[in-house]
């Protein structure tokens, strides 16, 4: 699984219904996606995961890194960016739209 429910999620259950392999679940009133049905839209008419792609919000579903030191100097670039106020708006919009 390379996908995971964030606490961004605003519970609008727009990823139950596109999920094509139903591995999004509502547990204790919180979305998570199961590993074991994801396939993260591989093998399907899809070109992207729908989780992602039905998203309102840019953050609710996001990219899990498969290596724990990608995920942690990701979430450090990203903190010291908004401390020093280096995120550009740009460059964030296109990131979450493209």
């Amino acid at each position: 699984m390379a996908y995971k429910i964030t606490s961004q999620c605003i519970s609008c259950n727009l990823c139950l219904s596109v999920c094509p392999t139903n591995a999004v679940k509502i547990v204790d009133g919180q979305h998570w996606i199961d590993p074991e049905l994801c396939t993260n839209c591989v093998g399907s008419i899809h070109t992207v995961p729908q989780c992602k792609a039905g998203c309102p919000t840019c953050n609710g579903c996001v990219n899990q890194p498969s290596d724990y030191w990608e995920g942690w100097f990701a979430n450090y670039n990203r903190v010291v960016g908004k401390l020093t106020n280096k995120e550009d708006y740009w460059e964030r919009w296109f990131n979450c739209y493209s």
